[in-house]
């Protein structure tokens, strides 16, 4: 009778193994005879003793060379057997209850043989017993390693054991995610906010994938790959997946990662087949998100001096993406945040034609982000949107839906039916600053020394024409911190050496306030010696802004510097640089000093104020300072407590 033939889409999997091992296993138990039954150890002595007794009521000889005993219903009730095993009881008495090496075989069944005649014993017979389940427990390991061998690579390769046959070897296929024009993919051009310059560039790559004439017949070529650069959480794969939503054509999306594989040749591998898979499907557009995985630059930080895998895959992907006909119409997408440590080969014309810098929304762009994530939450009537697009300077797009979600969760926390504007605030305390610690220990000295250093910072601020306004001082502990003020910084595009000054002054504010209401100062101060101190280096390495040093810098965009070891500057510089650092930073703590001097009544009703209510805000400091000398008629912003 012919077998029948397996469904194609048969698979081994883990369930599948452990249930072979187990029916191996109870096959043993059924045909095995009792190997696997527990039984007591005799001496020949005892056995004779049991014998004469007529305690014994049937003997299996295997292999000559050892037996098996069964007792009596009426010997199991002795208490002499009482350590027999109850599992061997509970089997309905079956046996065999005891087994013992035969010495002399044929002694042995003349001594059977007489018991049996005397009725002492009922029978007795000759058996033989395989050994192959000790060879069967003895390739037992090698058979699960096998078979676990099995498993993993299927699941590796993703075929199934029934149909695929060679699938097994499938490693090197491409992990390339498809959307085609029949995939649900609800993202467009509408679902993106902002960002309209890198969507004009991409939607024109879509139109050239949907009318390619329009181009063709006045000379143009198809761009071979687009660079989507910019910080974490703006957009590039939001960005892509519009692309996907809008192009109806075959969309190939994977990340960096998927190429790296501990196998040697499998990233060339994936990267030639995912290349012939967009080829065959043509118009097509392949996206690799997070591609610095593999685009690094080649031959850095490599003391071995030989080609590692991640190398050898991007040389196949710059063969693959240079290798293309003229109108071949497939299109890369790429996108990263760390385009200065990509290949300079990947960078070049021919094959990332345009990098699309992909920057921070302003406010603008922050308003119509906040629009699409205020939608699906139920908020008051009469939201201020421009409001909470001022409350969040440098957020980004990943960042503005952060604090819809976490709004919507304060509110909930609440018991609110409606999301109101204190709960956006709260949520953009919670994810700057960090979680409230209202039961932290803090004893009153400690808390009047954090008071003061926070009013300190509010009042050198409030002096000074180019800091950035208050909105409110806290010292409710948050995060690491034990106290804050939170300032509402002006968007600039470019900054000039007064306004960075007056940041750095006001920024020294904590530690002056300590000095001049103490004569003391703490280790309170840690975060704002690390900010100054970075902005001072800025100004004196970066920015050529400091006079004794002129219009040099020793930046480097390419992103080399961060691999030599040497410093582009001699003794001499450094210690000039050192100098004038360290200078700034002590010409900001003085006047910082002066200001406060200047207003020490002011900074200590301040800090009273702050210790009773823990929290301040900007009409707090208008109350005590009054309004400052050089605000503008800009629209006021107005925080509740």
């Amino acid at each position: 009778m012919a077998s029948e033939k397996k469904p194609s889409n048969f698979k081994i999997g883990p369930m599948w193994i452990y249930g072979i091992l187990i029916l191996i296993f109870i096959l043993l138990n059924v045909f095995g005879g009792s190997s696997f039954q527990e039984v007591g150890k005799l001496t020949t002595s005892k056995f004779n003793e049991y014998l004469e007794k007529g305690q014994v009521e049937k003997v299996i000889i295997f292999n000559k060379t050892e037996a098996e005993v069964y007792l009596t219903p009426a010997a199991l009730k002795d208490k002499a057997h009482k350590n027999i095993s109850k599992d061997i009881l509970n089997r309905e008495n079956k046996g065999p209850h005891y087994s013992f090496d035969i010495g002399d075989t044929q002694n042995f069944e003349k001594r059977l043989e007489e018991a049996k005649k005397e009725k002492k014993l009922v029978d007795y017979n000759f058996s033989q017993r395989s050994n192959w389940e000790e060879i069967f427990f003895s390739l037992l390991p090698i058979i699960i390693i096998v078979g676990l061998w099995i498993f993993i690579m299927r699941r590796m390769s993703g075929g199934g054991a029934g149909g695929g046959g060679g699938q097994i070897f499938n490693i090197g296929k491409s992990k390339a995610k498809l959307f085609d024009e029949k995939t649900d993919v609800k993202i467009t051009f509408k679902d993106v906010a902002g960002l309209e310059g890198a969507k004009e560039e991409v939607q024109e790559i879509v139109e050239f994938l949907k009318n390619p004439e329009k181009y063709t017949t006045l000379g143009g070529k198809i761009p071979k790959g687009a660079l989507l650069v910019g910080p974490p959480g703006t957009g590039k794969t939001l960005l892509a997946k519009a692309v996907a939503g809008e192009a109806k054509v075959p969309f190939f999306s994977l990340s960096g990662s998927d190429f790296v594989e501990m196998f040697v040749g499998v990233g060339a591998s994936r990267v030639r087949d995912l290349f012939k898979q967009a080829k065959d499907k043509s118009p097509a557009i392949i996206f690799i998100d997070e591609i610095d995985a593999v685009g690094r630059a080649r031959g850095k930080n490599n003391f071995s001096g030989s080609n590692d895998e991640r190398e050898n895959t991007l040389n196949q992907l710059l063969t693959e993406m240079d290798g293309f006909g003229t109108n071949t119409h497939v299109i890369v997408l790429a996108a990263t945040n760390r385009a200065d440590v990509l290949d300079k080969a990947l960078m070049r014309a021919g094959r990332f034609d345009r990098q699309i810098y992909v920057d921070l929304p302003d406010i603008r762009e922050r308003k119509e982000i906040f629009e699409v994530h205020l939608k699906p939450l139920k908020k008051v009537d009469g939201l201020d949107i421009d409001f909470l697009a001022k409350q969040t300077p440098g957020f980004s797009g990943a960042d503005i839906a952060n604090v819809c979600n976490e709004a919507a969760l304060i509110a909930a926390r609440n018991n609110k039916t409606a999301v109101d504007k204190q709960d956006f605030l709260d949520a953009v305390d919670r994810i700057v600053g960090g979680l409230e610690k209202k039961n932290k220990i803090v004893t009153p000295a400690e808390k009047r020394a954090i008071a003061v250093h926070e009013a300190g910072h509010a009042t050198v601020s409030w002096m000074l024409e180019h800091a950035a306004p208050l909105v409110k001082v806290t010292i409710v502990p948050r995060g690491q911190s034990l106290g804050a003020a939170w300032y509402l910084p002006e968007e600039r595009l470019i900054v000039r050496p007064e306004q960075m000054k007056d940041e750095m002054c006001a920024t020294m504010g904590g530690r002056a306030a300590e000095k001049v209401v103490f004569d003391k100062i703490s280790t309170g101060a840690l975060s704002d010696l690390e900010k100054v101190t970075k902005q001072a280096r800025a100004m004196v390495t970066i920015y050529g802004l400091n006079e004794k040093l002129g219009n040099i810098t020793y930046y480097d965009s390419s992103g080399q510097s961060e691999y030599n070891f040497s410093k582009p500057y001699s003794e001499e510089t450094a210690q000039v640089i050192d100098k004038e650092i360290n200078g700034l930073i002590e010409n900001e703590y003085q006047r910082a000093i002066k200001i406060l001097e200047e207003n020490k009544d002011k900074l200590i009703q301040l800090a009273d104020i702050l210790i009773e209510k823990e929290v301040i805000f900007k009409d707090d400091l208008e109350t005590i300072f009054g309004k400052r000398p050089f605000e503008n008629d800009e629209e006021e912003i107005v925080s509740e407590q």
